[in-house]
Parts: structure tokens; C-alpha cells; sequence
């Protein structure tokens, strides 16, 4: 069996993706498609700067080494400027479902300083559960503060499942 084909009858690949931005006052922050209350900085971007949804995308095109979103969305293209992260999602997520795969499961985790996030854990994970279309059980979220390194950042690292749907 070639590489070719041992790779195209795999039940399961892995992806992983990361995304990060510099903070700036006076920008929304929204992560995972939820904006983020009480936030005093907000992510500088292109788009609208949802390092969860970038991190997600990407793992989803990196599962089956089909590039990054910025291959797909560059940032110097003015159409893609203040695009909604849920547009990027929702093409990453039409490649994989082309290609006979989908995802299983994710696990996340968002580095950030300030505001505190624990509160909003349930609703970024139903969110992001909600565009894979997934239950809110199959998405796993963490947050992990930068111990004072990186005040003025946002960073996510992800992983996902995909699970072949047809041969």
C-alpha cells in the first residue's frame, strides 16, 4: 500500500491549529464567536480577530494538509477586512466535509491574562460546538493566564479529530 492510499483510507486524522494577537484598547474581544464582556483590550486583526475560531479553522485544514486560512483569507486582501471568524470556520469546515471527513472532537486552549474567562467556559464551548455541529460534550475548553509575560496578547492552541464519513 502506498503512502497515497494508506493515508486516504485513514478512519481518523489529527489537526492542530494556533493563532495569536496583539491587544489593543478600544477593540472588541471575541473568542470562540462569544464577545467577550468586560474586556479593556481587544484584538488587533484583519478580520475581527477570534484567535479561538482561527486556531479551530486552521487545526481543520491542518488534519488533512490542506494549508492555513491565510492562504484562504489572506490579510492583505481588503474584502476579507473585519470579516466575522465564523465566515473562516464555516469554509475550512466546507473543505474538510468535501474531502469525506469531519470533525469529532476538540480540545482548546486560550492563553490570556485579563479579563478572567472561567465564566464564559460553557458558552465558548457551546459555540464552537454549535458551528462544528457537535455536542458541547465533544469540545473541551482551557484557559491558561501568560503569568504576566504577555499582558498585551491572545493566544490558541488547538486540536481536533476528524472522523472519516465515507470511503
Amino acid at each position: 500500500m502506498t503512502s497515497k492510499s494508506l493515508s486516504s483510507a485513514l478512519p481518523y486524522r489529527i489537526g492542530y491549529g494556533e493563532d495569536a494577537h496583539r491587544l489593543a484598547r478600544g477593540l472588541p474581544l471575541i473568542l470562540g464567536g462569544v464577545p467577550i464582556p468586560h474586556a479593556e483590550q481587544g484584538a488587533v486583526a484583519h478580520s475581527d480577530g477570534d484567535a479561538v475560531l482561527h486556531a479551530v479553522a486552521d487545526a481543520l485544514l491542518s488534519g488533512l494538509a490542506l494549508g492555513d486560512i491565510g492562504h484562504y483569507f489572506p490579510d492583505t486582501a481588503a474584502e476579507y477586512k473585519e470579516m466575522d471568524s465564523r465566515i473562516i470556520l464555516d469554509r475550512a469546515l466546507m473543505l474538510v466535509r468535501a474531502r469525506g471527513y469531519a470533525p469529532v472532537n476538540v480540545a482548546l486552549v486560550v492563553t490570556l491574562d485579563r479579563p478572567k474567562l472561567g465564566p464564559l467556559r460553557a458558552e465558548i464551548a457551546q459555540t464552537v460546538a454549535g458551528l462544528l455541529d457537535l455536542p458541547a460534550t465533544e469540545v473541551g475548553v482551557s484557559f491558561k493566564t501568560s503569568e504576566g509575560l504577555a499582558p498585551d496578547h491572545v493566544q490558541t492552541r488547538v486540536t481536533v479529530l476528524l472522523g472519516r464519513t465515507r470511503d
